[in-house]
């Protein structure tokens, strides 16, 4: 099952996305000048008990990414050296505690 959930404002310009495929968060994206405001953990919270969402993959490079899901709940339980393209940017596999 495959999800597309999104947040907009009072003119309905997106200002937040996320894609959601069997339990996993692979896309979320909120604009810059939204950030911080709830928008993300709304969005993540609508997954976790609407959708049943359990996992998600961050680059590890991402630092805010992976402290905002370690804020949201999630742990680090695999790393993968390579992206899923094989290209060289590791990937932290992250499960909702």
């Amino acid at each position: 099952m495959s999800s597309f959930a999104c947040v907009r404002d009072k003119e309905d310009v997106i200002q937040a996305f996320m894609g959601v495929h069997e339990h996993k968060i692979e896309m979320l994206f909120v604009r810059d000048e939204h950030r911080a405001k709830g928008l993300g953990k709304m969005l993540v919270l609508y997954a976790i008990e609407k959708l049943a969402v359990k996992f998600v993959d961050v680059n590890e490079d991402n630092a805010q990414a992976v402290g905002f899901y370690e804020h949201m709940g999630f742990e680090v339980f695999k790393r993968s050296e390579l992206d899923s393209h094989g290209d060289p940017f590791p990937i932290l596999h992250m499960e909702l505690n």
